[in-house]
């Protein structure tokens, strides 16, 4: 089998692995939290609900750069299999979890930490890797089919959550053992260096300002969404304030920094090529629309819809992931062919068709009805799996392509941070606006709710006056929080009242009216995002591919200038940047 072909099998391998870790827990933290007996609902325990969500995506968002800029100095495939040796290690300690209660939790979340470190390794250096192994005739096959893996990867977790967590939990975790054996005895054997290799000093001080900077930022966003006081979001907490602030203070001596030092971290110079700057753009609002999708559709399909047409809050979580598939084929289908294509027509028209599309499934999601028929719902997600595949594959080959051939590890690195701090920004986002729409209507219909169905009104009130985060995050575990809610007041009422309300229409047909407001909210972000990025999508690229192997290979001379002196394909043969 020709060298390329390895590559691209162990590469899509390692992303698909990494990728499906990053949502698998989403679905089945229900069935996790149960097994270790913690209810994440309890307000000390939202701490671990939010780290068990996020801890993988800030550590691979802060570390991906770094790692692609080491890959670059010592090797490529050197990094990229130590990640999978650490990934997998991780994910066995992650599976033979013995504790229970916080020390369960804690011991989760280290590791997943641990295990966000090796997928940060495989996501800095995969792409590197393929650009290396492949012509660039060929890059928009390669970087297509390794996008698929590495974007599929997240809706394809969501489905095996489900189906594992209520197996047995640990599986969660032990299905990537087999698959992180076989990639790493297979990547030491067939994988080799055939890129550039630089070597260069480690900028310590742009690694530790980057890291701390981005880490309060989104550690910032993401308790911003809890409860501070009275208001029913932290957003005015002096913690988060601080963090927020002091991260963008951070990342700004950071960029200082990299505009200083010989050898920088983060290639600021990279950012005059315009193929790389509007394509990096273009993909960090894309990654926006699609994380908030995500659990957006999660929370409108476990605590609302499946309740509503006659499922447990238990067997949610399943039947979530399999309802939202039609996505997941949308982008499978659509991917592979846009990359395809884009390397015999362009990137331009493919990457801002897919985004246009992608804005009007938003658009369409925004108009059904909270209580929709499933047809229209599942041909709205296969549309927008459709746009998002048409946009990926050109936009990935299109950034890989930019980049001087020394500088593709940490330019990957740098474009895996936007995307996987997309994610967590989605978070924050998308959950503000979420609370938002919550706060406005749900505190009048739960507490009119409850007391036409005998509870009293002093206890009504007080219900109905808890921040709506809590009704949220029970949404999107799957969870029935009124039993919770009601505490000591339910054995006072009747029998008849009391099973309606802990049954599966009342919590649903509660929250749909005002969890409509929110999602208009969230839908029309979504919406000015897609088109945002299909107008960088167009700017960035003039329709046709602009480099060619003399073209590299100008660059390639260019570069001989210093490692500071960054010179683009396009730039080093006059062509117009994609």
């Amino acid at each position: 089998m020709p060298y390329k072909w390895i590559a691209l099998s162990n590469t899509t391998l390692g992303l698909l692995m990494a990728t499906i870790n990053s949502s698998i827990v989403l679905i089945a933290l229900p069935d996790i939290f149960r097994g270790i007996g913690i209810d994440p609902l309890a307000p000390g325990n939202t701490g671990y609900l939010l780290w068990m969500i996020m801890g993988f995506l800030v550590v691979t968002a802060v570390l991906v750069v770094g790692f692609g800029r080491l890959g670059d100095m010592y090797g490529r495939v050197r990094m990229y299999n130590l990640g999978f040796v650490v990934f997998t290690v991780a994910s066995i300690l992650l599976a033979v979890t013995w504790q229970s209660g916080d020390a369960a939790a804690l011991w989760l979340i280290g590791w997943r930490v641990v295990q966000g470190v090796g997928g940060a390794f495989i996501m800095a250096n995969s792409s590197a890797i393929l650009t290396d192994a492949f012509p660039v005739e060929q890059r928009g096959l390669a970087l297509g089919i390794n996008g698929v893996a590495a974007i599929a990867g997240s809706f394809l977790g969501l489905v095996i959550g489900g189906l594992l967590g209520p197996v047995n939990w640990h599986l969660v975790f032990l299905v990537s053992v087999p698959f992180g054996v076989f990639g790493t005895v297979w990547g030491y054997l067939k994988l080799r260096d055939t890129g550039q290799r630089t070597p260069a000093r480690m900028d310590w001080w742009g690694n530790l300002t980057f890291a701390v900077g981005l880490i309060a930022l989104l550690v910032g966003i993401t308790y911003g969404i809890q409860p501070y006081g009275d208001d029913v979001m932290g957003w005015a907490s002096p913690f988060v304030l601080t963090c927020i602030v002091g991260g963008v203070l951070v990342l700004a001596a950071f960029v200082l920094i990299e505009r200083r030092v010989a050898q920088p971290l983060f290639a600021i110079d990279l950012f005059a090529n315009r193929a790389f700057t509007l394509g990096n753009a273009a993909n960090l609002l894309a990654s926006l629309g699609r994380g908030g999708l995500q659990f957006v559709l999660i929370i409108w399909l476990q605590g609302i819809w499946l309740p509503r047409h006659g499922y447990s809050f238990e067997q949610t979580p399943l039947w979530a992931g399999i309802y939202m598939l039609p996505l997941t084929v949308g982008f499978l289908v659509a991917a592979p062919v846009s990359g395809v294509l884009s390397d015999r027509y362009g990137a331009r028209w493919f990457a801002t068709g897919g985004m246009v599309l992608s804005a009007a499934s938003f658009a369409l999601l925004d108009v059904l009805p909270i209580d929709f028929g499933y047809p229209a719902f599942a041909a709205i997600l296969l549309l927008n799996g459709i746009g998002m595949g048409l946009f990926t594959s050109p936009n990935r080959a299109d950034v890989m392509n930019s980049l001087p051939a020394r500088a593709r590890g940490a330019g990957a690195g740098m474009t895996a941070t936007f995307q996987n701090s997309a994610m967590v920004l989605s978070i924050g986002f998308f959950f503000s606006l979420m609370i938002i729409g919550l706060s406005q209507d749900l505190p009048a219909v739960m507490a009119q709710g409850l007391t036409e169905h005998a509870v009293p009104a002093a206890d009504a009130a007080r219900i109905a006056e808890l921040p709506p985060v809590g009704v949220l995050f029970a949404a999107f575990l799957g969870y029935n929080p009124v039993q919770q809610l009601l505490g000591g007041v339910l054995p006072t009422l009747p029998p008849d009242q009391a099973a309606y309300l802990t049954g599966r229409s009342f919590f649903p047909e509660l929250i749909s009216g005002p969890f409509s407001a929110g999602l208009t909210a969230a839908f029309a972000f979504a919406v000015i995002a897609c088109m945002v990025a299909a107008v960088a999508s167009w700017f960035a690229g003039n329709g046709r591919r602009t480099e060619e192997l003399g073209a590299e290979l100008a660059a390639g001379a260019g570069e001989a200038g210093g490692p500071s002196q960054l010179v683009s394909p396009s730039a080093a043969t006059g062509s117009p940047a994609r």
